[in-house]
């Protein structure tokens, strides 16, 4: 299977994850726990990185929708504000889950490669999308090995240059009629969920 066709089923895979709330939300989150311990770590250090934004997320749809307060008193979340908290929480931490696992079963050069196809036809609107790749790609390198600083001033400061090129390797091919019909395939059936989502 080219790597753009496993892209595009992940993309898919992104969306159909907006949909899920409730005990399949729940189900689906178990059923992720299987996924590799290696898959797992990479996703804890995801998390441990979106922590802030996973509590403020929480905080402030559990307190700020109305609804029946949970108990009698000041500062009472509501039910309707826990359940709707719970769900987008639960959806941002299949989202970072899924991020794990293209990372660790999609190796950089299969990444590259893929994200290299599917942008191709924007080059005919005169962007570069090559530049844009490896600036997106270098992003995604200095993310994983930049050390973490104590103090996030150290940040700002100049980083002194080592002489040192990164390269990466381009292994271009064209999609396969195999790909095709499992794009259509995909992408015939997640549309029907959206329209039913968004019903």
């Amino acid at each position: 299977m080219h790597p753009s066709t496993r892209l595009v089923v992940w993309f898919l895979v992104l969306v159909a994850i907006q949909g899920l709330d409730g005990y399949l939300l729940m189900a689906v989150l178990l059923i992720s726990l299987f996924f590799g311990g290696r898959a797992l770590r990479r996703c804890g250090q995801l998390i441990r990185g979106a922590r802030w934004l996973l509590l403020s997320m929480f905080v402030i749809l559990a307190w700020g929708s109305a609804g029946d307060p949970v108990w009698t008193g000041m500062m009472a979340p509501s039910h309707e504000g826990l359940v709707d908290a719970s769900t987008h929480v639960g959806r941002l931490l299949l989202v970072l889950m899924a991020v794990a696992v293209l990372r660790e079963r999609m190796p950089m050069a299969d990444l590259l490669t893929a994200t290299h196809r599917l942008l191709e036809p924007l080059r005919r609107c005169g962007l570069d999308t090559d530049r844009g790749l490896v600036r997106l790609l270098l992003v995604l390198h200095y993310l994983e090995t930049m050390p973490r600083p104590r103090d996030w001033r150290q940040l700002l400061e100049p980083q002194a240059s080592s002489g040192h090129r990164e390269t990466f390797e381009l292994t271009d091919r064209r999609l396969s009629s195999q790909d095709y019909w499992i794009i259509m395939v995909a992408v015939a059936g997640g549309l029907p969920l959206v329209c039913y989502w968004q019903a």
